[in-house]
């Protein structure tokens, strides 16, 4: 019977995938899987930013992308025609690919951003937290960002983020870790322990309620060192840091940290727990991205905001370094810069308030330089010449919601990308920089482009559009892909929307410069 019914389904759902309904004017939904199942591939690997920049330079290096040395001059090592790729904090990456006829203060830099970070919980320097008399062993953890913390209660929880492991000749290194299983969750109230009150609406307080469970008190005294009397021993073989026991080793981080934690981390790097010396760590949700609706017109996962963007960028340079159509006879260099810290304000050195961008600027323009120093009046003519696609999530039409839309700005999934609009410059979007992106999209024969403004009467947020043009000076506009649930712990999007954006954003890199040209400026 369960052959049968099996069978059967599998007969209904490739009937389905053969009836689907166009979107977006671009085909049935079918078409778009391949590219969808490669994104949710991409934001399944990409649980915080180190791995969203690791699994962005896997994808780099795999096209050929050659990675330069921060720490060392670029002169000599860029070319006319080459690609290649960097990354700051290990968190924020720059890649580009030099057009074969750049010429310096005849070109300029056609640049898409997005930002690695998604609002999550996050381990607390001292990670151990005390919970007396509750027989749990737990850990504290800090809000990143501004996220629906709701959200994250009653969900299977990993771990993920850099460790840094003192070697046997005493260097300090650093290790990418990513548990991906359910070690750890944030359970709710009982409704029937709950007053009336706090029933009607639900407002965790983030310090006290949202600490998550990691085991019980009697699985940590499993790993107690034999002998110790309480919860604050390490497992066997490491020393006792318990503060104040005689004999114990102190060294100002190691006593403050869950032993637990400690020890599973070394586990899975397969480290001794002296190794760790620290971490920077965060929670994610191990639930997988998935198609959703009908007719799989729905992309479910975490942090698509922005990870979308982020893999429709690289995505996008990848393939246009091996389009001769768009490089060859190309005067620009094409470039995409994914930061940290937007989630938080952008205002770091790896953020888009930081230097990263015009230290990009000045070092690949003198690179590709004769004498390998550009001059001002260079560097000025290559700025004006510029352009900066801000790509981060906009907000779709909810249908639960709808008066939470202004009314004639309600952009839709599945139906194209969204320029984001604000009159007190929240979005970096003004008239020209629209002009040129929807050109750019009616060139390409894409779908017209969504328009996203705020109602007056709600708060508008913003992105890393106008912080990079305060910058840089750099022209730009902020666009994204239309979702739902934005900054829950798991989103929705359009699977045509992946399509969009990509066909979009590699037009963005043939177009521009004669879209650009032809608009009175």
């Amino acid at each position: 019977m369960r052959v049968v019914l099996l069978s059967s389904l599998l007969l209904c759902l490739g009937q389905a995938l053969t009836v689907m309904p166009p979107l977006s004017g671009i085909g049935s939904t079918a078409e778009h899987l391949p590219l969808a199942q490669k994104a949710m591939n991409y934001f399944d690997s990409s649980s915080d930013p180190f791995f969203a920049v690791q699994t962005s330079i896997d994808m780099l290096l795999e096209a050929g992308f050659e990675e330069l040395d921060d720490m060392k001059p670029y002169s000599g090592r860029v070319v006319p025609g080459g690609r290649y790729f960097y990354t700051r904090n290990k968190s924020t990456i720059v890649a580009f690919a030099v057009g074969e006829d750049y010429k310096p203060g005849h070109g300029g830099f056609k640049v898409i951003g997005g930002h690695t970070d998604s609002p999550n919980l996050r381990v607390k320097p001292r990670s151990k937290r005390n919970a007396k008399g509750t027989q749990t062993v737990q850990i504290g953890v800090e809000c990143y960002g501004g996220g629906l913390w709701h959200t994250w209660f009653d969900r299977d929880l990993g771990i993920c983020g850099r460790v840094f492991v003192r070697s046997q000749s005493g260097s300090i290194q650093q290790k990418l870790v990513k548990i991906d299983r359910a070690i750890l969750r944030v359970s709710n109230l009982a409704i029937h322990l709950q007053n009336a009150e706090e029933r009607k609406g639900f407002s965790p307080n983030k310090e006290d309620h949202l600490s998550p469970i990691l085991a019980t008190a009697a699985t940590k005294s499993l790993s107690q060192t034999e002998g110790s009397d309480d919860t604050a021993g390490e497992s066997e073989g490491t020393a006792n840091v318990e503060e104040g026991k005689e004999g114990t080793t102190k060294d100002g981080w190691t006593e403050y940290q869950e032993p637990l934690l400690i020890s599973l981390l070394a586990s899975e790097l397969h480290l001794n727990n002296t190794d760790i010396v620290d971490f920077e760590l965060s929670l994610f949700d191990i639930q997988k991205a998935a198609l959703g609706g009908v007719h799989s017109e729905f992309v479910h996962s975490a942090r698509l905001d922005n990870l979308a963007s982020c893999f429709l960028a690289v995505q996008a340079l990848v393939e246009c370094v091996d389009d001769e159509d768009i490089l060859v006879g190309d005067k620009d260099i094409n470039m995409v810069v994914l930061y940290d810290h937007e989630e938080v304000g952008s205002s770091s050195a790896v953020g888009a308030a930081g230097p990263i961008l015009n230290e990009a600027v000045d070092r690949i323009s003198a690179a590709l330089s004769e004498d390998g120093n550009a001059s001002a009046d260079e560097r000025d003519a290559t700025i004006h010449r510029s352009f900066v696609l801000s790509s981060d999530q906009a907000h779709a039409l909810h249908p639960n919601y709808a008066s939470k839309h202004e009314k004639s700005h309600q952009p839709r999934m599945n139906g194209g990308m969204v320029i984001k609009r604000n009159a007190n410059q929240r979005y970096s979007t003004n008239g020209v920089t629209g002009l040129v992106m929807r050109e750019v999209a009616r060139r390409a024969s894409l779908p017209p482009l969504q328009e996203f403004i705020v109602r007056q009467d709600c708060g508008c947020g913003s992105t890393i559009g106008p912080l990079i043009s305060t910058a840089t000076g750099i022209r730009a506009i902020d666009m994204g892909c239309p979702q739902l649930s934005m900054h829950s712990i798991r989103e929705t999007m359009g699977t045509c929307d992946l399509t969009n954006g990509l066909k979009l954003f590699k037009s963005f890199f043939q177009y521009f410069r004669e879209v650009d040209e032809s608009v009175d400026q």
